[in-house]
């Protein structure tokens, strides 16, 4: 009745009739294949048009003195009326037909407010959701999942392969057990690079005419180049640019050794390649993972960048046509890991002792003998695979086509439980939750969520980043907040965050409301957490949901201030990590409470509790950096002045959206969702306009890399202070003036003002 009332009022005043959009999900058939897109449509309307024509009737005349007369009459016989009516209620009991009429008043004043009547909807609170959802989690025995999912059925599952495939065909069953609105799966073809099954790949240390075999590995590093590499050996300790600048000897035509850890083995590579040298070898060694056995093999990637890198800024759908084209991030020297037991035994044909201050094992040498050589030997070879991702949508019943979505890696290149088993349970149990706290309990989420499951995230986060790359153009607009629940549980002591600034307001109010299982204390312990948050790394699945695609993204775990000794190795098993962490299914559960109570808190409120203010403090923090310069950049004759406004300006429009969301009638949707949308593009706007997705696919100007970022023109600086004959002084102008409108394009789309983008000083 309200919503045929509401449309009439509309229609009477030449309105249209309002309509919510809804989130559809439409399969689209290519040949014996399909993969479903994401579409969002509004609702089909019902054409009205043949029931709308108004016809327009010609007035009647009347006599104007007997009309006045009539009208006069009935004023008086009204007034008369009502005097007398209400003289007689006053004097009498109140009796049943009075009663009546107020209650007939009360209920015409209702239906005459119905015009401006708000629909409510009977929603549960913040306080009985967490409650809810801790009463749910209680009941759950995460380690069965676990243990299930580490099984020999479903290990080792690299990706593409049969056991990858049964797992995603199970997890898309249970979604459909779960009753969620949408179920489908993403088909890629992808090209990964694999282990020559004929020929090995090979250590060996030359001298003269004798070839002495150091290891034929069976761990390796996808996407190193293949081929044969003769040369010196020299270590460069953990291979980062630091430690390559202070090298006492040049690397330039050596294969150089390096340790792993601290930065993943694609930036090691990449840092390597910069200084000349023509291989690497990566190791673990003793004093950084003492726990691990001599003869232990591992394996990783050397792709600077995710996704597949021979279909660079564009999704490998199977229409997908594949150009001659690759990544800019892949090496072009080859890369094998090998076992401690290999290192230390090319040690012993080398000389030097390593730095004091490198913190290393006394087995560690500088430089191979004078009459040596290492020849390293890499066979790999690319293989084009088919991998499914599979998604789950909850549809949010007031703005379904808002979403938050919550992944988790399936993949691994051995039994991955610490590092995708955990994730993976975790996200099939959350998703099983959410579906009975609607289905039970009657939780009404306002915005969608999406559960996914990736896979390749071995070789560098494949299945989300082609996710991203098919739906770039649309996603920011609809997609508010990614949560990666990779590698959860590490371990117990610490609680790490990686995240978005706009997320860490919200992080910090979720660490003071959930404890930690062990000691029973808050997550929050300390106020200065913020400025330990570490940057997403290029390993982490959420790095190109904000890189790339400017979406808030968030990665946390439970770990130790050491590496998982275990991950990419054939000991990543369930014994080896329960043994590590007897109180897994407690810190699993932890876990979910956080990433449950982030799914509610941004899909239960009417305002999205993004914090966009925190980039202040960034950009702050920017300009001290730029000020060290002053005098360089005067000596260029140039100005930080524009730069200034452009900050003054984004300062200026967070404020002028706080004061807006304050002063926002909080039960208007369409207002709240106005506002919801301006904060929605703070992270996309941070996205450089000026690069190319395709050549610089990481636009965001503080998290992402290229010359584009804020960083790269602080470094460009300190160049000219080190070497002014190797500084840039054209690309530099350029950083100065793109960062500058880069920042004024989000202070100009957080205002929503297109009227005055003018600068006056």
């Amino acid at each position: 009745m309200m919503d045929q009332a509401r449309s009439a009022f509309s229609n009477l005043f030449g309105g249209e009739p309002l309509s919510y959009t809804r989130f559809s999900l439409a399969r689209q058939v290519d040949g014996d294949n399909s993969h479903v897109e994401m579409k969002l449509a509004a609702d089909e309307e019902e054409n009205a048009d043949s029931n709308m024509k108004a016809s327009v009737r010609k007035p009647k005349r009347f006599n104007g003195r007997l009309c006045f007369a009539t009208i006069a009459v009935v004023i008086f016989f009204l007034i008369g009326f009502m005097i007398g009516y209400l003289g007689y209620c006053k004097r009498v009991e109140q009796k049943e037909e009075c009663v009546r009429l107020a209650e007939t008043e009360e209920a015409d004043k209702s239906e005459n407010d119905e015009t401006e009547y708000v629909p409510k909807s009977s929603r549960l609170f913040w306080a009985d959701l967490k409650t809810l959802l801790s009463e749910r989690l209680n009941s759950i025995e995460f380690t069965d999942i676990i243990k299930q999912l580490s099984q020999n059925t479903y290990t080792p599952r690299e990706a593409g392969s049969q056991k990858d495939e049964n797992l995603a065909y199970y997890i898309e069953n249970l979604f459909h057990d779960f009753k969620f609105d949408k179920v489908w799966r993403d088909e890629h073809y992808v090209k990964i690079q694999v282990k020559n099954s004929v020929s090995q790949n090979l250590v060996t240390i030359n001298s003269g005419s004798n070839i002495d075999p150091v290891e034929a590995p069976e761990g390796y590093v996808a996407f190193s180049k293949a081929g044969e590499v003769t040369g010196k050996l020299v270590h460069a300790n953990f291979g980062t640019k630091k430690d390559f600048e202070e090298l006492n000897y040049s690397v330039n035509g050596s294969l150089v050794i390096v340790r792993a850890g601290k930065i993943t083995f694609a930036e090691k590579v990449a840092n390597a390649q910069s200084f000349n040298a023509i291989g690497v070898l990566i190791y673990m060694d003793r004093n950084t993972f003492p726990v691990v056995e001599a003869d232990l093999q591992f394996f990783g990637h050397a792709h600077l960048g995710t996704g597949d890198p021979y279909t660079p800024g564009f999704p490998s759908f199977n229409h997908t046509q594949f150009p001659p084209s690759q990544s800019s991030g892949l090496p072009s020297i080859p890369v094998q890991t090998i076992s401690r037991a290999a290192a230390e035994k090319l040690f012993k044909n080398m000389e030097g002792n390593c730095p004091s201050s490198w913190n290393i094992d006394s087995s560690c040498k500088l430089e191979l003998s004078q009459n040596q050589n290492v020849k390293l030997t890499v066979n790999n070879v690319l293989k084009e695979t088919r991998i499914l991702n599979i998604f789950g949508v909850i549809k949010g019943f007031e703005e379904p086509d808002r979403y938050i979505v919550v992944g988790a890696q399936r993949d691994a290149w051995g039994p991955g439980v610490a590092k995708s088993s955990v994730g993976t349970g975790l996200l099939l149990k959350l998703a099983q939750v959410f579906s009975d706290m609607i289905s039970k309990d009657g939780f009404r989420p306002s915005r969608s969520i999406i559960f996914a499951s990736w896979t390749a995230g071995d070789y560098g986060a494949v299945g989300a980043t082609e996710w991203l790359e098919g739906y770039l153009s649309s996603l920011h607009l609809k997609a508010f907040t990614y949560i990666n629940l990779d590698k959860v549980v590490l371990g117990t002591s610490n609680f790490k965050v990686s995240a978005s600034p706009l997320l860490y307001t919200l992080m910090g109010k979720i660490m003071q409301d959930v404890k930690h299982p062990i000691d029973g204390k808050y997550l929050y312990r300390d106020s200065n957490w913020i400025s330990k948050v570490e940057e997403l790394s290029l390993d982490n699945a959420a790095f190109p949901f904000l890189a790339y695609s400017g979406i808030p993204a968030v990665s946390f775990c439970f770990c130790e201030d050491e590496d998982y000794p275990y991950l990419g190795t054939k000991l990543d098993t369930y014994e080896i990590l329960i043994q590590k962490v007897p109180q897994l299914n407690q810190m699993v559960r932890t876990a979910a409470e956080v990433a449950g109570q982030f799914i509610i808190k941004l899909t239960h409120d009417i305002e999205l509790t993004l914090d966009y203010e925190m980039y202040n403090s960034k950009l702050l923090s920017f300009m001290k950096d730029l000020n060290q310069f002053k005098a360089d950049i005067k000596d260029m004759g140039l100005s930080l002045q524009w730069l200034y406004s452009a900050r003054g300006d984004y300062f200026r429009a967070t404020s002028r959206l706080t004061t807006d969301f304050h002063n926002a009638e909080k039960t208007n949707r369409f207002v709240m969702r106005e506002i919801n949308d301006r904060i929605m593009k703070v992270e996309y706007h941070f996205l450089s306009p000026y690069v190319s997705p395709r050549e610089s696919p990481f636009r965001h100007i503080f998290w992402g890399s290229g010359s584009h970022t804020l960083s790269a023109l602080v470094e460009n600086l300190r160049l000219r202070q080190k070497n002014i004959t190797a500084f840039n002084e054209t690309l530099f102008r350029n950083q100065l003036a793109l960062a500058t409108w880069t920042i004024q394009g989000v202070a100009n789309a957080l205002s929503g003002d297109i009227w005055n983008i003018d600068n006056e000083f």
